[in-house]
């Protein structure tokens, strides 16, 4: 899918958003017997694979043959945008279901999951949390906010398949660690709110490309920028339009494009 950031920050000027492939992000909810088993947010193909692997490796199914039928289905959106979702049906051999309640109130959701435990699409898809900040930053203050990021990766120097978040202000960094990045961000959260670091001042950082989840954990914070260091998903970009979050992908080196609330970022 094509899409174009507003405008690029090449690290010395503003230029032209260059058109590029940016993924799609939907909300899709594998539904066993008629029973949602979990929602997590994918590209939206390949969904009976999905299906039926998300039913193999969650131990659901034992083999295909223990599947009797697919179907998907999207369903009418129930956010404020009108996003995305699809229902992945299967249908199982009699005497399979009965191990599908214990297993949604007992189920775990793997190491980074950003949608862990949520089962219906209207969780996966809330109302949008607006952000009203006034902060305005400048091209160098996301360049400074992504080197403190960078800066305060200690456990990534010592094994680099770790993710990081930061809140950056003119009067200093926080930075959290994790194996998820929706985890890093999580910590960051919770290590704000606990030493009272106002996010609404400040800029959220972040190793990762940027998912919607993390659009929507970013509003609830009331941070009024995010930066990835990756490209945004389609629905990430549309979502942080509604909250009133400016959004940045590409974020590195000086550089980054610019999605969404360009006058939050002044020359």
């Amino acid at each position: 899918m094509t899409g174009a950031p507003l405008r690029r920050w090449d690290g010395a000027a503003w230029a032209k958003g260059d058109a590029r492939a940016i993924p799609e992000e939907a909300a899709v909810a594998v539904v066993v017997d008629g029973a949602s088993q979990a929602v997590l947010m994918a590209t939206p193909h390949d969904l009976q694979d999905f299906a039926t692997g998300f039913a193999l490796t969650e131990g659901l199914i034992a083999s295909p043959a223990d599947i009797t039928g697919f179907e998907q289905v999207a369903v009418a959106p129930v956010a404020d945008l009108a996003l995305p979702a699809i229902e992945a049906r299967l249908w199982l051999r009699p005497g399979l279901a009965a191990g599908l309640a214990e297993r949604r109130r007992a189920m775990v959701g793997p190491v980074g999951c950003g949608l862990c435990g949520v089962d219906s699409i209207a969780a996966a898809l809330p109302a949008v949390v607006p952000v009203a900040s006034a902060a305005r930053f400048t091209p160098g203050d996301v360049a400074a906010a992504m080197e403190a990021l960078s800066a305060g990766q200690v456990r990534w120097r010592a094994t680099p398949s770790i993710h990081a978040a930061c809140l950056w202000t003119a009067g200093g960094a926080l930075v959290r660690e994790d194996v998820g990045r929706h985890n890093a961000l999580d910590k960051l959260a919770g290590a704000a709110a606990l030493a009272a670091h106002d996010p609404a001042g400040g800029i959220v950082a972040m190793t990762s490309r940027i998912s919607v989840d993390l659009v929507q954990k970013a509003a609830r914070m009331g941070a009024p920028v995010l930066a990835g260091a990756g490209v945004p998903t389609r629905l990430a970009v549309a979502w942080a339009e509604a909250a009133g979050i400016t959004l940045l992908g590409r974020a590195r080196d000086g550089a980054f494009d610019l999605y969404t609330h360009p006058a939050r970022i002044e020359p």
